[in-house]
């Protein structure tokens, strides 16, 4: 999906496995878009986001699992990478913010917003959500 063979495509991935903010859009059934900034994990190919169960963007995905994830954190808009996907919700217990690779990313941000520990906060973000790409451009 994404050719890291390129200078764009290597640029992409690691903005991907770097950057701390993305902006997810989902769609609610009445078909209105719905985006909110969310932490995120590039792993295997897929993106994994984890949220607390009852938010919107959740109860959006049985309607419509098709989404949009967009990181812009440079040059005022002239490094936006977009994935256009599909996401699962995704009930597994390996899945959670206590995998090493969200620790490593995520570990300081987690203590700066007040959980003690990533088990802390993985019982309040315990809905895991795995966006497959079907698309990743560059705006």
């Amino acid at each position: 999906m994404l050719d890291v063979t390129t200078e764009w495509g290597q640029h992409a991935e690691q903005r991907l496995r770097s950057d701390v903010i993305g902006w997810l859009t989902t769609v609610g059934p009445e078909g209105r878009p719905y985006t909110v900034p969310v932490w995120f994990l590039w792993k295997d190919g897929t993106v994994l986001i984890f949220s607390q169960p009852n938010k919107q963007k959740i109860r959006n995905l049985p309607n419509n699992p098709r989404v949009t994830l967009a990181l812009d954190g440079t040059n005022g808009g002239g490094d936006v990478v977009i994935i256009e996907g599909t996401a699962e919700l995704v009930n597994d217990p390996e899945i959670s913010v206590e995998m090493p690779a969200y620790v490593e990313k995520y570990g300081t941000h987690i203590q700066d917003e007040g959980w003690a520990t990533p088990a802390a906060m993985a019982a309040d973000f315990s809905q895991a959500i795995r966006i497959t790409p079907k698309k990743i451009r560059k705006w």
